[in-house]
């Protein structure tokens, strides 16, 4: 597989910007929906991101190392050191490390990895003429 950079890390822009977008739009989504949105985008985002990253890999590599990585961001919340929690308590490290473990966050993970995988395999599986 040969991804192109270009397009994943505009993609990657864009759904940095989708997960921001997302906590605006929560007023108007369905409360389920609104609890599971953003970190199925995330989960999303470093899906693009190792692809970006390792663009000749194989779909599947880049699944495994995605949900490996979150994986272990889910697991560092149950570390609540209060130095941890300093850099939580920021914009930017509540939005990387999160707050606190869920196990329903790994179900988000999961919807997010998956559309990007299925959407890899719609996009470079041969058209049928």
């Amino acid at each position: 597989m040969n991804r192109s950079r270009i397009f994943y890390g505009l993609l990657l822009i864009l759904m940095v910007g989708l997960g921001l977008y997302s906590r605006r739009l929560s007023p108007f989504l369905p409360e389920f929906i609104n609890t599971y949105l953003g970190d199925a985008i995330w989960a999303a985002m470093i899906f693009i991101g190792f692809a970006f990253l390792f663009n000749r890999r194989k779909t599947a590599v880049i699944v495994g190392a995605a949900a490996f990585y979150c994986l272990l961001t889910e697991c560092s919340q149950l570390y609540q050191a209060a130095w941890m929690n300093d850099i939580r308590a920021t914009s930017l490290g509540g939005l990387v490390l999160g707050y606190g473990f869920l196990w329903t966050d790994l179900a988000a993970y999961a919807i997010g990895l998956s559309v990007c995988a299925g959407s890899e395999y719609i996009a470079k599986k041969p058209s049928v003429r």
